[in-house]
């Protein structure tokens, strides 16, 4: 089953979906994002250890995302990406987080996904 997996797509999957992150969360949202969540602000040095769990997340999701397209199953590759942007929005909500904030979570994973499924399909 993984040896069916374009890995070229999966990794440049993940590298695109990371980078987004620092471009989603930085100047495309990050104000939006900053103030509605209870005021944060950018640690004085990155944080490591999320960073390396936000990677490490996804890839999970560019893995998902090459497994389904091994099947041709799009529908689930959907599916997956739909689900984990309800719950990032979820989790925002939940921490009572700004709509907007709440909003930049949840369509961060949607993003990622299209990046993920342009990958399988160009490479």
């Amino acid at each position: 089953m993984l040896s069916d997996i374009n890995w070229l797509a999966v990794l440049v999957g993940t590298a695109a979906a990371f980078a987004l992150g620092m471009v989603w969360f930085g100047p495309l949202f990050g104000r939006i994002w900053a103030a509605g969540s209870h005021g944060i602000s950018p640690p004085a040095r990155p944080p490591e250890g999320a960073m390396a769990l936000q990677l490490a997340g996804t890839f999970l999701l560019a893995l998902v995302i090459g497994l389904t397209a091994t099947r041709n199953d799009l529908w689930t590759a959907l599916a997956a990406i739909l689900a984990t942007g309800a719950l990032q929005l979820a989790g925002g909500l939940f921490s009572q987080k700004t709509a907007g904030a709440a909003l930049v979570d949840g369509s961060y994973p949607l993003a990622m996904g299209a990046l993920m499924i342009a990958a399988q399909g160009l490479l």
